[in-house]
């Protein structure tokens, strides 16, 4: 053979770069078990009279994506095309049907259905889109959009906006085959994304291989969660995201009888070698699921966290009885006379009984509470970004779909329970402000000519008044702040208390506030200006803690106006107060005052 031939036959042994980059693309497109089951065909013939001239693709309402023969893209770029193409089919846009004369979509239909397929792609990404699509796409379905469009005009950047360029890129045709049963794209691709859905769902909770895809051995406890999953909607959120951790090794070590859960890492730890039959383990997922989604651990403050959790167990037994979810093993805390009583009520109660109650056994064993604290250390971890809202979430969405189900009665006390967390608490700083709202008055300002405004430099000839507070203003819109400097109030504290007083004070436009600094004796520090109180001000003291004399100083004193309310900052060890006049308090986190307050307490988280 000549070296020409050898040439032109090597030549024709390469595929072009545009055939390559649309193989690799199409590639891309297969692995994706939710498009691969459309089972769409692929036209790249030339002289194809259904392929794009000024675009990449069409698709044919029989199932056929036609592809520009000669067009280049990146592979990524194919990808995208080929899916948004399938997607057509899958969402019905392009319904199979026998009619042979069908009316073409308008131009407001194309840019809809394009538009909520782009939309899809955002949260179902295959590939990489053009550069000219834009980054964000309106709400609504494809009804919606349309109706809106032939209203008011459809958008420029959402005009051409599929993969045919200026023309359309869905195209009815009727249905012609040997096989005669016309297709139904829309509830293939729906059975089809369940089923991959599903599939990731397995895999992120350890159900499946990550590799092979295999399905794993199942363990009655697996089969209690994916029961939650697929039967039970009030608690199906909360066992998806949470992960169970069976491990005999890890069980021993930690004194794990049966079952434990850490709120912190999202995991429900239980010991493999107890056996029990399926509807035992549910109710013991679900109690352990309760524990962590009503945030048990972090509501204890300063109580016994035994007795505490024994409480809870008490409370959260009780529900799962009454709403008959599996059967509870025996030897677990039930006591029907408790019934309807908060977490917080049992605790009053046991709390008078400490010997018998310290026998008691919660499902991590005798004298254990089975709610930790931090994860227990193995091998993978999962924490989260925002427990509040993970756990918050899954119980309120399942108590929707709970509702909304007729599934059945729910008890009272855990109705209220998801409720309260429906609506989480305000944060400190946000009742601080609105306790600032409510007693400090704001100053009101008064413009004199005697006192020439700064802007007047700037123009001379134009004469404007200046602004200022005069002084019966200070007396009228101030408050006091009584702060503990105690050897046991750390810096952190007090930086982060007089910050937020400085801050809301300044942003009221309080002229001054009369602080008193207070340990074993009061020092008072004078009206101090908002922008130094967290500044410049030297705190005195750092001995004993009696806050008493500080709080008679300013109520005593005749300079301080007696309708000014105070603001009394410690940290719990300080001695019984007595102020007669409007007060809150502003403490740590987990932290009690020795004494019932009268007035408001403000946090610190």
């Amino acid at each position: 053979m000549s070296r020409s031939g050898k040439a032109r036959a090597k030549a024709a042994a390469t595929p072009d770069p545009a055939t390559q980059a649309f193989a690799e693309g199409l590639a891309l497109v297969k692995q994706n078990p939710a498009l691969g089951a459309l089972n769409g065909k692929i036209c790249r013939e030339a002289g194809c009279p259904q392929s794009p001239e000024g675009g990449l693709a069409t698709i044919t309402s029989n199932g056929v994506v036609h592809v520009h023969p000669t067009r280049r893209a990146e592979p990524r770029e194919w990808a995208w095309t080929i899916a948004h193409a399938l997607l057509h089919l899958g969402f019905g846009h392009v319904p199979a049907a026998k009619d042979e004369d069908r009316p073409q979509p308008d131009r407001f239909d194309l840019a809809a259905r394009c538009t909520v397929v782009n939309r899809f792609l955002l949260t179902f990404p295959v590939g990489s889109a053009p550069d000219h699509l834009p980054a964000a796409y309106p709400g609504g379905d494809e009804d919606e959009l349309a109706a809106r469009w032939r209203r008011d005009g459809i958008p420029p950047a959402h005009e051409h906006c599929g993969t045919a360029g200026r023309h359309p890129d869905q195209v009815l045709v009727p249905w012609r085959s040997w096989d005669t049963t016309v297709p139904d794209w829309q509830t293939a691709f729906a059975a089809a994304l369940t089923r991959s859905v599903s599939a990731a769902m397995d895999v992120a909770g350890g159900r499946r291989d990550r590799t092979t895809g295999e399905r794993l051995a199942q363990g009655p406890w697996d089969r209690a969660l994916n029961w939650f999953v697929s039967s039970y909607p009030l608690l199906g959120g909360l066992a998806a995201g949470l992960t169970v951790v069976a491990d005999a090794e890890l069980a021993r070590a930690q004194g794990i009888s049966i079952a434990a859960v850490s709120a912190t890492a999202g995991e429900i730890y239980i010991n493999p070698l107890r056996t029990f039959d399926d509807d035992e383990w549910r109710f013991i997922l679900a109690h352990e699921m309760l524990h962590a989604a009503l945030r048990h651990g972090e509501r204890r403050g300063p109580r016994d966290p035994f007795l505490h959790n024994v409480a809870a167990d008490y409370v959260v037994n009780d529900w799962l009885v009454e709403m008959r979810i599996g059967s509870m093993p025996e030897g677990l805390l039930h006591d029907p006379a408790l019934r309807g009583l908060s977490v917080e009520e049992v605790y009053d109660r046991i709390a008078t009984d400490l010997r018998r109650m310290r026998r008691l056994a919660t499902l991590r064993g005798r004298g254990a509470g089975d709610i930790l604290g931090e994860p227990l250390a193995h091998g993978a971890g999962r924490p989260y970004t925002d427990l509040d809202e993970f756990y918050r979430r899954g119980l309120v969405q399942g108590f929707d779909l709970h509702v909304r189900g007729g599934r059945g009665l729910l008890p009272a006390g855990l109705v209220q329970e998801i409720r309260a967390l429906a609506h989480p608490p305000v944060p400190w700083d946000a009742r601080l402000a609105r306790w600032f709202d409510e007693y400090v008055p704001r100053p009101q300002a008064v413009r004199s000519y005697a006192r020439p405004a700064r802007r007047q430099a700037s123009t001379p000839d134009i004469p404007r008044a200046g602004r200022y507070f005069p002084p019966e203003e200070t007396a009228r819109c101030t408050f006091g702040v009584v702060l503990d400097t105690s050897g046991s109030m750390n810096a952190a504290l007090l930086g982060k208390a007089l910050g937020a007083i400085a801050s809301y004070a300044e942003a009221r436009d309080v002229p001054a506030a009369r602080v008193v600094f207070c340990d074993a004796a009061p020092y008072d520090a004078g009206y101090v200006p908002p922008t130094e109180i967290a500044g410049r001000v030297r705190v005195r003291g750092r001995g004993g803690t009696v806050l008493q004399p500080g709080v008679d100083l300013l109520q005593r004193a005749e300079d301080f106006p007696p309708g000014a309310p105070l603001l009394v900052i410690t940290d719990g060890w300080c001695d019984t107060l007595r102020i007669r006049r409007e007060h809150a308090f502003l403490i740590p986190l987990g932290a009690c005052l020795p004494f019932t307050p009268r007035g408001p307490v403000f946090r610190l988280s």
